[in-house]
């Protein structure tokens, strides 16, 4: 073999090689996981602004915005596993199905969802808060001012940390919401820095 046909070869080798590679890569991020950096504080203290973390992405099976472009081959969703109260989950935006969105489900289809006196309530009974320690907030200002930080259990008894930074104001809907009933298919999620 003849120096030129080495190096031909050895190009086309590494040539096929970084498209394998490619080719692995898309596929374990379309249908195995994705990287996912926190953009805002909606999800503080659980999850941080900047926070990178890694999203099962067949947890509650496939759509077709499940594959790059939601160009998938079919509608509905295949391998459907339905979410859990209190779990994180990484959902499209329904107004604007680019945007990737991060909350904690909070209600399931049938549930009935209001905040009275600034506590979540779900199917009527308000959830379980223990307070706790302050949690050391970041203000737009860089400095930090403590908040009140609590244990939430919600009725299947996952426990999580919230935090209620908002400034009360009488009958805002921080205070006292109106009563959401969750449509069929349909979740009510919210973040934990209430």
């Amino acid at each position: 073999m003849t120096t030129e046909n080495k190096k031909t070869t050895t190009l086309w080798e590494n040539v096929k090689t970084i498209l394998i590679a490619i080719l692995i890569a898309v596929a374990i991020r379309t249908f195995a996981f994705e990287p996912f950096t926190i953009p805002s504080g909606s999800m503080i203290p659980t999850l941080l602004i900047g926070d990178y973390l890694f999203v099962s992405k067949y947890s509650y099976g496939y759509s077709r915005y499940s594959f790059p472009f939601g160009i998938g081959p079919f509608s509905g969703r295949v391998f459907f596993e339905p979410p859990k109260r209190g779990e994180v989950a990484v959902f499209k935006f329904p107004k604007n199905t680019s945007e990737n969105w991060i909350k904690r489900i909070i209600g399931l289809p049938g549930d009935k969802i209001q905040i009275v006196n600034s506590v979540l309530n779900i199917n009527g009974e308000p959830v379980k808060l223990e307070r706790i320690e302050d949690f050391m907030h970041d203000t737009d200002s860089g400095e930090k001012v403590p908040v009140p930080q609590y244990i939430e259990t919600l009725p299947n008894g996952v426990s999580h940390r919230i935090i209620k930074v908002h400034v009360k104001e009488e009958d805002s809907e921080w205070e006292n919401s109106p009563e959401y009933i969750i449509p069929e298919g349909h979740y009510f999620m919210m973040g934990d820095n209430r």
